[in-house]
């Protein structure tokens, strides 16, 4: 940890700290817990994780995990990592459970 609690507040008013995976449509607690014990602990190792790294993280987790839909993760990562708020919400609208359901 580089030992900062730096807030960011994003346009819609949520707030976040810095590298808190959980700003990543489609990470929860529990999510975020497993892909940290896995070494991805911040916005920028999210951005450059393999999608098959991640893939096996939540396949190793069981059935409850495995269901979830990482294809989208890295992306909105590489946006917290730019700071780049605006294009992150705009693309978490597009989503559901991380999933673009825009992209038909």
């Amino acid at each position: 940890k580089t030992g900062t609690s730096e807030k960011i507040t994003l346009p819609s008013g949520k707030k976040f700290k810095v590298d808190d995976l959980k700003i990543v449509e489609g990470i929860g607690p529990k999510i975020e817990q497993l892909l940290q014990v896995d070494g991805i602990k911040t916005w920028k190792q999210l951005a450059d994780a393999d999608l098959d790294t991640i893939k096996a993280v939540l396949n190793a987790a069981g059935a409850r995990y495995s269901v979830h839909n990482p294809s989208t993760w890295s992306q909105q990562a590489q946006l917290c990592v730019d700071r780049n708020w605006e294009e992150l919400e705009q693309l978490q609208d597009r989503l559901d459970g991380g999933v673009d359901r825009s992209a038909k």
